[in-house]
């Protein structure tokens, strides 16, 4: 096999360990871990926003963002639950390309994935020890999940894991939501089989052990837009979009706590990182028309940084994300005024 070792690379305890979660920071989490339970089990007429970078790609200027956005919480908090998105592992679709702290530390130099098991635990506990809001990430790899699992309140899976077996699976034995991303093709019925698979029990093979899961109730809909074989951009976050989902829920009434979140970047924005706020408003509004769709839409996730835009790596431009663009903090807090205003 074609495989060279670099190195061993640290347990998950063994980074735990380094970078523990004090009991104060645990009761912090279970309280916005309730919260954004009740959220999703339709219990508070909150909505949820999963917002951030579209990759976390430094310690420095996340944490800024995330204290920025602990500020504008304080603020929006009889309305809106806000959970950061620091996302340390960026899916590419060809391969290519920054893949994340986790490979990268420092996205200017080779990759040291030892060294960012360490850093992205770093970043996540620097983040929410600072700023008191326990965070989103996609998992990406399963694996990687044990080294992160106390610290989220909120977890993707991506639009090219949907259909991953290992994914639903793991999935089915997490205690925070975890969200389905319609597949990159826009089969819907995909996006559900991964729903039904997650909320049920299962017996599986995970790092080096046989486990059973319980099953996870507030797995649920994330739909993000899709592209046809040309790779022309289709949106879904419309009323009709909506109520076709609503549909589909019905046709699965074993499914619980049904729900949707709409990813406004993406291919909903064709990649148009300005479009986002015309996106959130336009869901917003569906919700006002139609009393299932305000109960069944519980969240919005946006791609937003520091600085508007994106970069290449390497041009060095503080605040700026180096994959997909995003909304700048001044946007951003008018979006989220806005957004409150409208729940």
């Amino acid at each position: 096999m074609s495989f060279s070792v670099i190195q061993s690379l640290p347990t998950p305890q063994e980074v735990i360990n380094q970078y523990a979660l004090s009991d104060n920071l645990k009761s912090i989490k279970a309280r916005r871990d309730a919260e954004i339970k009740n959220i999703f089990e339709d219990k508070e007429d909150k909505m949820v926003l999963v917002i951030g970078p579209c990759s976390a790609d430094c310690e420095k200027s996340v944490l800024e963002y995330v204290l920025k956005l602990a500020d504008l919480q304080e603020k929006v908090k009889e309305k809106l639950l806000l959970i950061p998105r620091i996302y340390t592992n960026k899916p590419r679709t060809n391969g290519l390309g920054y893949k994340g702290i986790m490979h990268q530390p420092n996205p200017k130099e080779k990759p040291n994935i030892a060294n960012g098991l360490l850093a992205l635990r770093r970043l996540h506990l620097k983040c929410f020890s600072e700023s008191g809001l326990s965070a989103a990430d996609e998992m990406l790899y399963p694996d990687v999940l044990g080294y992160l699992d106390d610290l989220l309140s909120y977890i993707a899976v991506g639009a090219r894991s949907v259909e991953n077996q290992q994914h639903r699976l793991v999935s089915s034995g997490v205690d925070v939501p975890v969200g389905m991303k319609n597949p990159t093709s826009g089969d819907l019925s995909v996006m559900f089989n991964a729903i039904y698979a997650a909320q049920n029990q299962h017996a599986f093979a995970y790092k080096q052990t046989e486990v059973h899961t319980s099953g996870n109730p507030l797995t649920h809909v994330i739909l993000r837009g899709y592209s046809t074989s040309a790779g022309e951009s289709i949106s879904n976050y419309h009323y009709e979009d909506l109520k076709r989902v609503d549909a589909l829920y019905k046709k699965h009434p074993t499914l619980q706590n049904p729900a949707i979140v709409v990813d406004t970047n993406h291919a909903n924005s064709g990649k148009n990182y300005k479009e986002q706020p015309r996106i959130a408003y336009n869901v917003m509004e569906s919700r006002a028309d139609n009393p299932v769709l305000k109960k069944l839409v519980k969240g919005l996730m946006i791609e937003s940084y520091l600085q508007e835009g994106r970069q290449e790596v390497g041009e060095g431009i503080y605040g700026k994300s180096i994959t997909d663009a995003c909304l700048g903090w001044n946007d951003t807090e008018k979006l989220v005024y806005n957004l409150a205003e409208m729940v």
